[in-house]
């Protein structure tokens, strides 16, 4: 007798956690959907955003390089060559010290 009681408790339980269950399932597949919602909805266009700012920055790096860096190191490189010429001919005006 008290084994039949025992079984019935159990199929019980087990009903009562097999429902338990699948509210909770349910529960994760609606939280699921709301999170796919928001990643098309909000974290897709801030990706598009700072994919137009990457572009921007990039496109800013190349003018500055263009127009700013490369002329620079120019005038830079063309000084050193002259005041490294001025220095050969000094050196060879004065000879070699001792």
């Amino acid at each position: 007798m008290w084994l039949a009681a025992v079984r019935d408790a159990a199929i019980v339980l087990l009903a009562l956690l097999s429902i338990i269950i699948g509210v909770l399932l349910v529960l994760m597949l609606l939280q699921i959907r709301s999170l796919i919602r928001l990643l098309r909805e909000e974290i897709a266009p801030l990706l598009a955003s700072a994919n137009e700012t990457i572009s921007t920055v990039q496109g800013t790096t190349d003018f500055v390089s263009r127009n700013v860096v490369r002329p620079v190191v120019q005038v830079s490189s063309y000084s050193s060559a002259a005041l490294q010429v001025v220095r050969s001919l000094l050196y060879f005006r004065r000879g070699p010290r001792r």
